[in-house]
């Protein structure tokens, strides 16, 4: 049982214990079990040596994304060096009675955006994934981490995990956000201030004014990079921003369950006089549009500041990898990074590909042509949100700039699908990490803002979008 005064963490992680084992670990029930094709062959074949079937097949969804080509037309053929985790998958699922939303699905999409967007993820439920970003659903007042392979296994044949109860913080977000600063500034913001180990150990709650103020799918953004905070997962508590976007999904609750579920759902969050572990404040009032100038998502800075000196960075540990950094994205200490060249483009990924996302990008691509020599594309999270960006032209935005507009997937993101930068190539991205040859043998990454890349993109270089915006460029 949660106390009287619980965080919201201890509300969800009280209702959900199977057997406590009194000494910090507790057998969790899942309410939802999320499949992508890169990481679940090997459950499942761990599933037949032992004879064993699903536990619950209803409360697993299958998605193809990671290994699936984006290009127009595309089939399962199109990459051929991945076409067989796609074929094991369509297996798999069929075999064990998973529902699949396989590629030619009018749901298919990026595992992080369907969920939501479904309905599949609900406030208050517990959600697993063999992927590390799966703490995106988390803004929807649910708790969900990622799992390794082993750990799927077990959640396809049992319905339970065996969890160890993480410590609990909370980040509180103040202050007025500045115009063309958006949720994947904040995080990238929280990241360089205390370190991709600022959250480790703990299930971080964001909070505060600006998280209130925030849209659902940004605060898709803010959680979904909790795992770049060092956090297994991330959470924001549920209000009336919750409720209307989890209303009418298709597997949403329905009338009078619909009501009883909406009731229950009114009480996650952290009551009044709940203790953390550990609690942080950032005051947004002074964050600008952000990008990184490194190997990690916490070598980031404003995109009015520079490269930072070596002899800045106090830890011997640090400067090393920093200088290695440098090294690798050819940059050089005390360099601008308003005005570094670039070579791609990238929009989409878990992180900032959803509608509002390509809403952002178009606002700034309106009625300007990508760079010569400039490489861009934009791939929406979902099928759904293609269609959606369709029926608002956003496409054809994108297309008169001189865009690529392709189909729903993880593309460059993870660059194991065809889509991928080559070596020495610089791409400003909107995805969520940026460590050696993340994007491609060789590839150099800056993350940023919709944006931000942008007006990357039309003007051939890292760019202030405000500056773009304000016509001074």
């Amino acid at each position: 049982m949660a106390s009287p005064s619980s965080t919201l963490f201890e509300k969800i992680w009280s209702t959900h214990v199977v057997e406590d084992f009194s000494d910090g670990r507790a057998i969790i029930h899942v309410d939802r079990h999320v499949i992508q094709e890169s990481s679940c062959r090997v459950s499942f074949e761990g599933l037949r040596k032992l004879n064993l079937p699903v536990r619950d097949r209803n409360l697993t969804f299958g998605v193809i994304d990671h290994a699936v080509a984006t290009m127009p037309g595309r089939t399962a053929d199109s990459f051929p060096p991945t076409r067989y985790r796609i074929v094991a998958m369509r297996e798999n699922c069929r075999d064990f009675g998973i529902k699949l939303f396989d590629i030619d699905d009018p749901n298919q999409g990026i595992e992080h955006v369907v969920a939501p967007e479904l309905g599949i993820t609900l406030p208050g439920c517990t959600l697993v994934c063999s992927d590390s970003h799966t703490p995106t659903n988390g803004a929807l007042g649910a708790w969900a981490w990622g799992v390794g392979t082993t750990e799927a296994r077990h959640v396809l044949a049992n319905q339970c995990l065996i969890m160890r109860k993480p410590k609990t913080m909370r980040v509180d977000f103040t202050g007025t956000l500045q115009p063309y600063v958006f949720a994947k500034d904040l995080i990238l913001h929280l990241v360089g201030r205390y370190g991709v180990t600022g959250g480790v150990g703990s299930t971080v709650e964001y909070a505060g004014p600006v998280i209130r103020a925030l849209p659902m799918e940004a605060r898709m953004t803010i959680c979904n990079m909790s795992i770049e905070f060092g956090a297994r997962s991330g959470m924001i508590a549920v209000d009336d921003t919750t409720i209307d976007y989890v209303a009418g999904r298709p597997y949403a609750p329905k009338g009078a369950q619909w009501e009883k579920a909406t009731a229950t759902w009114r009480g996650l969050r952290s009551d009044d006089e709940a203790e953390f572990d550990k609690e942080l404040e950032v005051d947004c009032t002074n964050v600008v549009p952000q990008v990184t100038w490194g190997t990690s998502p916490q070598d980031v800075t404003g995109i009015d500041g520079r490269v930072p000196e070596l002899s800045t960075i106090d830890d011997k540990e640090r400067r090393a990898s920093a200088e290695r950094s440098l090294f690798y994205l050819d940059l050089k200490p005390g360099q601008p990074l308003d005005g570094v060249p670039i070579d791609i483009a990238f929009i989409g990924s878990c992180t900032n590909a959803r509608l509002s996302d390509l809403e952002a990008a178009a606002s700034v691509i309106r009625g300007r042509k990508v760079a010569p020599g400039v490489r861009a594309l934009v791939v929406p999270g979902s099928t759904a949100v293609k269609r959606s960006a369709e029926a608002a032209g956003l496409d054809k935005i994108f297309r008169d700039a001189g865009f690529e507009w392709r189909e729903s997937g993880c593309s460059m993101c993870v660059g194991s699908n065809g889509d991928s930068v080559t070596a020495g190539q610089r791409c400003v991205s909107t995805s969520n990490r940026n460590y050696e040859n993340r994007q491609g043998r060789g590839a150099r990454t800056h993350l940023a803002s919709p944006a931000t890349v942008a007006a990357a993109a039309v003007t051939g270089h890292l760019t202030d979008v405000r500056k773009l915006a304000q016509g001074s460029l």
